[in-house]
């Protein structure tokens, strides 16, 4: 059985983590950290303490109407990729334990396809 890194649990909801395979579970938001745990497998489980959270990146269409995925970027272990049912208030939760400059959106799909193409063109001319 795993151990909970939270004291105090904000949020409880059914959600999947993009890392690798797409594995469904459930999110854990509390006092100390993130945490997901897989619904199958007890032993495939993600916890996150606030304190390592780099970034939480979300990603937003249709002016803020709907958030398909977040992500959270650790300081040491990478980015983590997650989808829930009510992405708003699992955003909302987060919002309460982390910095408000650790809130960011991800860059559009032209955002992303002008960027590529300023580096086509600036490697073309050198």
């Amino acid at each position: 059985m795993i151990k909970s890194i939270n004291t105090k649990v904000d949020l409880v909801i059914d959600a999947t983590s993009f890392s690798g395979l797409a594995e469904y579970g459930q999110i854990m938001i509390g006092d100390k950290g993130f945490e997901f745990f897989n619904g199958r497998d007890a032993r495939k489980f993600i916890q996150i303490p606030w304190e390592e959270v780099n970034f939480i990146i979300a990603s937003v269409l249709f002016k803020g109407k709907w958030i398909p995925r977040y992500a959270i970027e650790t300081k040491r272990n990478g980015t983590f990729t997650f989808a829930s049912k009510n992405p708003k208030t699992v955003l909302r939760a987060i919002r309460h334990h982390a910095k408000e400059e650790q809130m960011v959106r991800s860059q559009t799909f032209f955002a992303v396809l002008k960027r590529a193409f300023q580096q086509l063109w600036r490697m073309k001319t050198q």
